[in-house]
């Protein structure tokens, strides 16, 4: 088999980089989602992106990094309300890019010459695969071509030794015939004259000994075959595929307390059928990110819908304790755990940012708990594209949103609650 095709899947190293680019470049900025929103999460990215370098993930840090530069320097500026952000923010918007450029630049070459040696290695595996499986079958050609010599020469020898004694008998069996009335048979006590010529007996030979003899040496011959060699076994493929976290999504922790206290904090509202929402907050821990914070932030709520207002003072509190946007939660008093129309654009907004993002539905009345996220494949792009407000009917297949498989639940984690209301 030839390895060429398996070469020729390798991913060629720009191809990666530019697939990389093409993905980060499809990111859409939804109007509706305020401008100060996209402020904040863009400093956030910029955030994990430098904790992602100082840890040596290359590819997180160049993503994120590429992420703010195309967020900042094309998509934002035709956001409507981006005019209307304080000088102040342009301003550490442009800081953050200068500073974000180079850095971006510089890991796109660390990384493309990291795949051109991973490239290297992979062709140089498959071509060692090849030239062992060439040496494997030159090595079993010539095995079966040695077999053959010396099977050939086993029958050579089989008929040099069965000719001569067919021959011999043959001679033997097909002389003259003299009549038994014809012998003369000379008394015991007879002398020969010299005249008197006897006939010669005939010999006796004991074929079954010959046969005997002969069978023996077959046996022989087909015991000393070469044996057989197994050549099925082929040497397996040296490349592995391996899967980070779920999907490409890193893990996100979440404290299995935070649903209870947010129900406790939520019980009034849920008493008038009035819905709930919350910021879930966290860090990155490693390769992981981790929920540590709940913020309820002011809001207006009705039985199917929740804004959230003063938005600024969430940022300021996440600012000062070095929180990263990692969801948010939100009551449907009356109703099943789901996400509705108005909830999946709610929540494309903060998974359009932060892919990991999730949302947790409380159904207190129906006692489900349920955490969601858009289809990565599907639904995340449909939601961004959506142009409609409210309430509105988006087709149920392929499906838009799922299980957010991506999130665990640790009993050991504690979780902060700040209430912002009071």
């Amino acid at each position: 088999m030839d390895n060429s095709k398996d070469i020729d899947d390798i991913p060629n190293p720009s191809d990666i980089l530019r697939r990389m680019a093409e993905k980060v470049s499809a990111l859409e900025v939804d109007h509706s989602m305020a401008a100060i929103r996209y402020y904040r999460s863009g400093l956030e990215m910029v955030r994990m992106a430098d904790m992602y370098l100082k840890q040596g993930n290359l590819k997180e840090a160049y993503i994120l990094y590429l992420r703010f530069i195309t967020l900042f320097l094309e998509k934002i500026r035709k956001h409507p309300g981006w005019a209307l952000l304080p000088n102040q923010n342009k301003k550490e918007a442009s800081e953050k890019l200068k500073e974000a450029i180079p850095k971006a630049e510089k890991l796109k070459q660390l990384l493309l010459q990291q795949y051109e040696q991973d490239y290297q290695q992979k062709v140089s595996r498959l071509l060692e695969i090849e030239r062992q499986r060439k040496i494997a079958a030159e090595q079993d050609a010539r095995k079966l071509e040695l077999e053959k010599q010396k099977q050939q020469q086993l029958l050579k020898q089989k008929q040099e030794t069965v000719i001569p004694i067919n021959r011999m008998t043959s001679d033997v069996v097909t002389g003259p015939i003299v009549p038994l009335d014809s012998i003369t048979y000379p008394d015991s006590d007879s002398t020969y004259s010299n005249n008197q010529i006897s006939q010669p007996s005939a010999p006796t030979i004991d074929q079954s000994e010959n046969l005997a003899g002969l069978t023996l040496r077959d046996q022989k011959s087909e015991s000393s075959r070469l044996p057989t060699f197994d050549r099925s076994t082929k040497p397996a493929s040296l490349l592995n595929l391996s899967v980070q976290s779920h999907r490409g999504l890193r893990i996100v922790a979440v404290p299995s307390r935070l649903v209870e206290r947010f129900l406790i904090l939520a019980h009034a509202s849920t008493l008038q059928n009035i819905e709930t929402c919350g910021i879930l907050a966290g860090h990155m821990d490693q390769n992981q990110l981790v929920i540590s914070h709940l913020i309820i932030p002011h809001q207006i709520g009705t039985p199917d819908s929740c804004t959230t207002q003063n938005e600024e003072e969430v940022f300021i509190y996440q600012d000062e304790h070095n929180l990263i946007t990692l969801g948010w939660i939100h009551t449907h008093p009356s109703q099943t755990a789901f996400l509705s129309s108005v909830d999946l654009h709610t929540h494309c907004a903060y998974q359009m940012m932060m892919p990991e993002a999730i949302a947790i539905v409380c159904a207190p009345r129906y006692k489900d708990n349920s955490i969601f996220c858009l289809t990565h494949n599907y639904g995340l792009d449909f939601i961004a594209k959506c142009k409609k407000d409210g309430f509105h009917p988006h087709p149920s297949e392929p499906p838009l949103f799922m299980v957010a498989e991506h999130a665990r639940l640790e009993s050991d984690l504690p979780v902060e609650v700040i209430d912002l209301r009071r």
